[in-house]
C-alpha cells in the first residue's frame, strides 16, 4: 500500500546540541589475562554499551499495528486502547506515530502524525473509535505497517519500529511466523491470557531487534502502561543505529569456535572460523549488548611466553545521518608456560555471562518438557538452575534468581503455567536473547535509567500527568552532572586515598634506630597510625571503582550497599580520627620533653594529612547517609 505524504516536523523546540556520536557507544572486553602455550579455548566477552545522553537521541517514527478483528472483542480491545494512549503520551512533537488497523484487511489510520499537542487530540479520537470486526490477517497488517516506513518522505537521522498489539490468532490463509519485516524491529504485544505465544514470539524474532511482550490481563490503565514502558522507555532513547560488531581471528594465532549473542544475525565469513559480523539493530542510551566470543588458541609449546594478539574487534553504527567506524582493538593474552586453561579462574564478568547462558537454556528446556506434559520434571530442571546460580555473587545473578523464583510459582500448576507461566517463560527467553527491557516489572534484567523511569510513571496516582520523553530528557540534564551521588563522592574518595597514602608513607620513611628497639612502646600510637592510613588508602581506592561502576550501571544502585558503604565510612572514619590524635598526642609529649628534630618534624606533617583524610572521609559518611535516606 502507497503512503500519502507524512506532515511535516515542526520546528525543535530548542536547538539540537551537536552531534559527538563516536563518544555514543563504549566497547569493553573481559577475558583471562594469560593462557597455556598448549593448545587450549578461552572465552573473550565483549560489552557494547551506548554511553550517550539521552537527550542526543535519535527522532522515532513509530507504526502501531493494531487487531481490531472478532477475537479482540471486549476486554482485549479496551487495553490496547489504555496502552496506546499512554505511548501517544510519551511522545514528544519530534516523534511521529502512524496508527493501523487490521482485521481481515488493513486499513492505515493516519500518516506519520508529529506529536503535537493539536496531534494528541487526533489520534485519541482515531484510538476511541477502533471497533472489532471480522476475521484475523496478521499479515496484512504487519505488511501496511512495513509499507508506511518503505514510504516515509523524511527518514535522515529518524529510527523507525513497529509495535504489533494483537491475540496472535491468524484465521485468513499465510503464517504469520513466516512474514519478513526485514531491517525494522517489530515489537510484539500479546494480549488476553489466551494470545497465541508462538506467533507473537516468532514475529519479534525474525525482525532485526523485536521482543516479544505478555500483556496482562487487566482493566487497570497502570498495569498496562507498565507492560509498554520499558520497550517504550527504549524506543525514545535510541543513541545508535545500524549498530554491528565483527570480530575476526588472528591467523595463526586463533580461530572462532562459537559466538552466542542471543538471537541476533550473525554473519559469517566463508570460513567461520576467521570473522563473524554480528547485526544489533537500535541501540538505546545506557543499553549494553553482550557477546561470548569462545576462542581456539593455536599450539604454541615450542616458543617462549609472549604476548599474543588473538583476534580484532571492531564496531560500527549511524547516528544523526553520519556512519561511524571504531578504530580496531585487538584481543591480547600474556602466553606462558604455567598458565592455567581452568574457566573457573576466568573473570566474574565472564562467568556471570556463562552462568546467564546457562539459565536461558534452562528456562528453554523447562518450557519444552512443560509442553511435553511433564511439569514436575520442568520445575526440577528450574530447581536444578537456581541452585547452579548459588556459587556466583553478582548483582545480575541476583536478578536472575529472581525471575527463577517467579517462574516456579508460575510453573506450580497446569492451570498456572497455561494462562500465565508459559507467556511469563516465552517473554523472559525473548528478553534475554535481544537483552533488552525484562519478563517483568519486578525483573528488569536489561533495564536502562530511562526504562526504569517510565516503570515508576507508569505505577503513579491516576491523576498525575504522564511526562513526555522530552520532559524526561530534560529532567535528566538538570540532574546532570551527578554532584552529590556520582562526582563529588569519586573526588572525595580519590582525595582520601591520596592523603591516607601521603600520610603511612611519610610516618614509614621517618623511621628511626629505636623503632625497634628499646622504645618500642614509644613508637606504638605511629604503628597504629600506619595500619590505619594503609587501610583507609586500599579502602577509598576500592570504593572509587564501586562509585565508577554504580555511575555505569544505576541498577546496582541497592540499598545494602549503601548501609555497607556507611557502616565502613563511619567506622574507618573514628578509627582515622583516634589514629592522628594518639600520634599527635604522642609527638607533642616527645617534642615538650625532649624538643624538636626532624622525625617529629615528619609525624607532625604526616598527622595533618591524616586529618584531613578523616575530613573527606568523614564527607564521604555524610553522603552515603544521604544517599541511604534518599532509597529508604
Amino acid at each position: 500500500m502507497a503512503s500519502d505524504a507524512d506532515e511535516p516536523l515542526p520546528p525543535p523546540m530548542r536547538p539540537a546540541a551537536a552531534a559527538r556520536p563516536k563518544r555514543h557507544v563504549l566497547l569493553t572486553m573481559h577475558h583471562s589475562p594469560d593462557a597455556p602455550l598448549a593448545p587450549n579455548a578461552q572465552k573473550v566477552l565483549l560489552e557494547l554499551k551506548g554511553v550517550s545522553s539521552a537527550a542526543s537521541r535519535a527522532p522515532l517514527d513509530l507504526v502501531a499495528v493494531i487487531d481490531v478483528s472478532g477475537s479482540m472483542e471486549g476486554d482485549k480491545l479496551e487495553s490496547v486502547k489504555k496502552a496506546l494512549l499512554f505511548v501517544i503520551h510519551k511522545l514528544t512533537d519530534q516523534d511521529r506515530i502512524s496508527i493501523v488497523k487490521f482485521d481481515h484487511e488493513a486499513t492505515r489510520l493516519c500518516p506519520l502524525l508529529p506529536v503535537t499537542e493539536a496531534s494528541r487530540a487526533r489520534l485519541e479520537g482515531l484510538v476511541g473509535d477502533l471497533k472489532t470486526r471480522g476475521s484475523t490477517d496478521i499479515r496484512a497488517g504487519l505488511q501496511t505497517g512495513l509499507d508506511v516506513v518503505a514510504n516515509r518522505k523524511i527518514t535522515a537521522g529518524r529510527a523507525a519500529s513497529i509495535m504489533l498489539m494483537s491475540d496472535g490468532r491468524q484465521i485468513e490463509d499465510g503464517d504469520p511466523r513466516q512474514f519478513e519485516p526485514g531491517n525494522v524491529a517489530v515489537h510484539t504485544y500479546g494480549f488476553g491470557a489466551d494470545h497465541d505465544h508462538d506467533v507473537m514470539t516468532a514475529i519479534a524474532e525474525r525482525s532485526l531487534d523485536g521482543v516479544y511482550n505478555s500483556v496482562p490481563d487487566s482493566d487497570n490503565p497502570k498495569e498496562l502502561a507498565v507492560a509498554f514502558a520499558p520497550i517504550l522507555g527504549g524506543l525514545t532513547t535510541i543513541v545508535a543505529q545500524d549498530m554491528e560488531l565483527t570480530v575476526t581471528a588472528i591467523q595463526g594465532e586463533a580461530t572462532i569456535k562459537k559466538v552466542d549473542a542471543g538471537t541476533y544475525r550473525l554473519r559469517t565469513s566463508s570460513d567461520i572460523s576467521s570473522s563473524v559480523t554480528i547485526s544489533f539493530g537500535n541501540l538505546y542510551s545506557a543499553e549494553v549488548r553482550k557477546v561470548m566470543v569462545e576462542l581456539a588458541l593455536s599450539d604454541r609449546t615450542a616458543s617462549q611466553s609472549y604476548r599474543a594478539s588473538v583476534a580484532e574487534v571492531q564496531y560500527r553504527f549511524a547516528f544523526q545521518g553520519q556512519e561511524v567506524t571504531s578504530r580496531p582493538q585487538r584481543i591480547i593474552i600474556y602466553r606462558r608456560r604455567r598458565a592455567s586453561a581452568d574457566p573457573a579462574n576466568a573473570p566474574l564478568p565472564v562467568q556471570t555471562e556463562v552462568a546467564r547462558l546457562e539459565h536461558v537454556a534452562s528456562i528453554k528446556e523447562a518450557v519444552a518438557k512443560a509442553d511435553g506434559g511433564k511439569l514436575e520434571d520442568a520445575r526440577n530442571t528450574l530447581r536444578a538452575a537456581l541452585e547452579a546460580l548459588r556459587r556466583i555473587v553478582d548483582p545480575v545473578v541476583d536478578m536472575l534468581r529472581r525471575e527463577l523464583r517467579k517462574l516456579l510459582e508460575l510453573f506450580e500448576t497446569e492451570e498456572t503455567y497455561r494462562n500465565q507461566g508459559r507467556s511469563a517463560a516465552l517473554s523472559s527467553i525473548s528478553s534475554h536473547g535481544r537483552q533488552r527491557g525484562g519478563p517483568d516489572k519486578d525483573t528488569l534484567i536489561f533495564g536502562t535509567p530511562r526504562m526504569i523511569t517510565n516503570l515508576e510513571q507508569a505505577k503513579q496516582r491516576d491523576d498525575m500527568p504522564v511526562p513526555s520523553a522530552d520532559q524526561d530528557a530534560q529532567l535528566e540534564l538538570e540532574e546532570r552532572p551527578g554532584w552529590l551521588q556520582d562526582v563529588l563522592p569519586v573526588a572525595l574518595r580519590l582525595l582520601a586515598a591520596v592523603l591516607s597514602l601521603l600520610a603511612f608513607s611519610i610516618i614509614a620513611s621517618a623511621r628511626t634506630s629505636g623503632w625497634d628497639g628499646e622504645y618500642y612502646g614509644r613508637y606504638e600510637p605511629y604503628r597504629y597510625a600506619v595500619a590505619v592510613n594503609v587501610i583507609v588508602c586500599f579502602y577509598s581506592i576500592a570504593q572509587v571503582f564501586v562509585r565508577i561502576r554504580r555511575s555505569v550501571s544505576p541498577q546496582l544502585r541497592s540499598t545494602s550497599c549503601y548501609r555497607v558503604t556507611l557502616f565502613l565510612d563511619q567506622v574507618l572514619a573514628y578509627l582515622l580520627m583516634s589514629a592522628s590524635s594518639a600520634a599527635a598526642s604522642s609527638n607533642h609529649l616527645w617534642v615538650s620533653r625532649f624538643g624538636e628534630d626532624p622525625f617529629h618534624a615528619k609525624i607532625t606533617a604526616a598527622v595533618w594529612f591524616s586529618f584531613l583524610a578523616f575530613l573527606a572521609l568523614s564527607a564521604n559518611a555524610l553522603i552515603s547517609t544521604a544517599n541511604l535516606f534518599s532509597r529508604i
